[in-house]
């Protein structure tokens, strides 16, 4: 009955206007802006809460019923968000608009990771297709040894193994099992989501991506090659030194003393952090520092829960407040062994408001201990924003999100070791070590920022069109020889192979560059930490555990959440509005000039 009325009076307007003269709409006004921000940002709010516990369900409980409801309310969110972007473009160029209300519409325009365009059906595709990605990653198994083994569990594997044979199983299986099934799905998903972001006014996806950071998208990729450069000569002599170190313990057939490194051989599946192989490359001596985390860990006894509390306790200390209760009730800290779901550590913030929870696959090692310092960062910065409007609950930009915990880990030095009672005190290494500590952290921090850059290259390239499906495989594997000198362990089948997905953020379509400026944005907050600190020794060497004032001041910074550009927080916690590579280089400048005397008479680069 309803759908007749509403025919009948169609009919009728179409009939009372049938002759007269056509007018054009009325220009929106700022006040009609004020008030469709306002009724979005309810509308989202009240959705995402929801929306959130059916993701966390699926994230934690992989089953076919758990897909239907995330695909179904990634829908819905979906198509909310294109609704409200649509809308949000008509009033961009209106005049007499407030600065936040003109923030919150180019947030509402561009805020979408996948955008649908409005063909009907689209969205629903669109987020089947996410979902199902998704979920072929959380199920996904490699081999070691004829077996079958789980991601997580390869990537503890692929950091103690030094076996060459058992490293190249399991990284071909795992790419192979993994990525290769999601190939033809990407590809329509790429399409899908181009299409709406022209209808929202974008060259293409990627390009909506990069508009999110305080400036035109072209002017983000050139900053981002402005900072690569000014780290790039660190990387590199990282890359011939370790390059050197693998070569002597393996030999030329494994691998050879020029060219790239052989991926499977840097104790990652990615190749994007190589502190897991520190044994191998530790110069004599210099090198040995006496401790490593995971055994200190295990000598004392620590479990998840006592390694959480620990990451809690640091924050406590720079006068944050306890984590709530339900954290600790509602939490994913471990594998459980009767189901499927996404290992992959992360934050969330169901409510917006209190109900903060991290999900990992803990395990007693060094990798997760720095892992859950990282995601209570977010916690914390999700707790400090949560009293701004709905569409400011967010970081500065993404990077920051991202820095925060990751800076605060940079903070896990040995003088912090022994605050806690994980180090004894005669334990601490001496000055004469410095090398072999700056080379540790370097083999995580620096090895990882050209994969930090060259996972949205290879995106932003696919979403352009100037990657096309056929090439998928064969221009990420040539951007990996460009950007990070690796090359894979076996021969790659390009014309079926998709080694992107085996990456979590591809399938689960996160934006990555966020970790390549975070890397950046933690040495520059650890700098501004320790100053404020009145530290006085070897920066690497700084601690700002227990520093009321440092906590108050990151607390200032981080209670802006999104609400202004991110410039201004930046400055607000550093006293600078650039964000730049100068700090990392600082950090590591005697790392800088040891290596270079280390590579006298190697052929570098490749």
């Amino acid at each position: 009955m309803k759908r007749i009325m509403i025919s009948a009076l169609a009919v009728a307007a179409a009939l009372a206007s049938a002759g007269a003269v056509a007018q054009q709409p009325a220009a929106p006004t700022a006040a009609e802006a004020d008030a469709f921000v306002a009724s979005a940002e309810k509308q989202l709010a009240d959705f995402s809460v929801e929306a959130n516990r059916v993701a966390w369900i699926n994230n934690t409980y992989i089953t076919d019923d758990t897909d239907a409801l995330a695909a179904k309310y990634g829908t819905i969110g979906t198509e909310m968000a294109v609704k409200f972007a649509k809308k949000a473009a008509r009033f961009q160029k209106v005049p007499g608009l407030s600065f936040d209300t003109k923030r919150k519409l180019d947030i509402l325009r561009g805020g979408l990771v996948l955008p649908a365009p409005t063909t009907p059906g689209a969205a629903n595709e669109l987020n089947e297709i996410a979902t199902r990605l998704n979920s072929t990653y959380g199920k996904g198994k490699g081999t070691l040894h004829g077996k079958p083994i789980s991601g997580s569990d390869i990537e503890a594997a692929m950091g103690t193994s030094r076996d060459p044979a058992a490293l190249k199983e399991m990284w071909v299986s795992w790419h192979d099992n993994v990525g290769k099934p999601m190939r033809a799905d990407y590809a329509r998903m790429v399409e899908i989501a181009n299409l709406g972001a022209k209808e929202l006014g974008y060259p293409d996806t990627g390009a909506m991506w990069r508009s999110q950071y305080d400036m035109p998208p072209d002017q983000f990729a050139a900053l981002t090659d402005k900072l690569w450069n000014q780290v790039k000569p660190l990387y590199d002599e990282l890359h011939c030194y370790t390059r050197a170190k693998l070569n002597a313990k393996y030999g030329d057939a494994i691998q050879p003393r020029t060219g790239p490194i052989r991926a499977d051989l840097l104790g990652n599946m990615w190749a994007q952090e190589w502190g897991n192989i520190y044994d191998v490359v530790a110069p004599p001596g210099t090198g040995d520092l006496g401790y490593e985390v995971g055994d200190l860990l295990k000598a004392k006894g620590y479990d998840w829960k006592k390694m959480v509390e620990t990451g809690e306790g640091f924050y406590s200390s720079l006068g944050f407040a306890p984590l709530p209760d339900t954290f600790w009730k509602r939490s994913l800290f471990l594998k459980p062994a009767d189901r499927d779901v996404v290992c992959h550590a992360s934050a969330w913030d169901i409510d917006n408001k209190d109900d903060l929870r991290i999900k990992l696959c803990i395990k007693v090692n060094s990798d997760d201990f720095v892992t859950i310092h990282h995601e209570l960062g977010h916690n914390y910065y999700q707790r400090a924003y949560k009293n701004q409007p709905f569409l400011y609950e967010n970081g500065a930009n993404d990077g920051f999100h991202e820095a925060i915990g990751d800076f605060v880990a940079l903070s896990i030095t040995p003088q912090y070791l022994v605050s806690i009672g994980l180090l004894d005190p005669a334990k601490v290494p001496s000055a004469d070590k410095d090398i072999g500590l700056l080379l540790r952290q370097a083999m995580d921090k620096v090895a990882f920022l050209p994969f930090g850059l060259l996972v949205d290259k290879w995106r932003w390239g696919v979403f352009s069109g100037q990657i096309q499906p056929a090439d998928y495989n064969k221009a990420w594997t040539a951007l990996r020889l460009q950007y990070q000198g690796v090359t894979p362990p076996a021969p790659r089948d390009d014309a079926t192979a998709f080694d992107p997905g085996a990456k979590y953020h591809v399938p689960g379509n996160t934006p990555y560059t966020r970790y390549f400026l975070a890397r950046l944005l933690q040495f520059q907050f650890y700098k501004a930490a320790c100053e404020q600190a009145g530290w006085k020794g070897p920066l690497h060497r700084c601690s700002f555990y227990n520093n009321k004032e440092v906590g108050r001041r990151l607390n200032a910074m981080l209670e802006m959440g999104a609400s202004r550009p991110w410039p201004d927080a930046l400055e607000k916690f550093t006293g600078t509005r650039e964000i730049s590579g100068d700090a990392m280089v600082a950090y590591f400048q005697p790392l800088m000039v040891w290596l270079k005397q280390q590579n006298k008479g190697q052929r570098c680069g490749w």
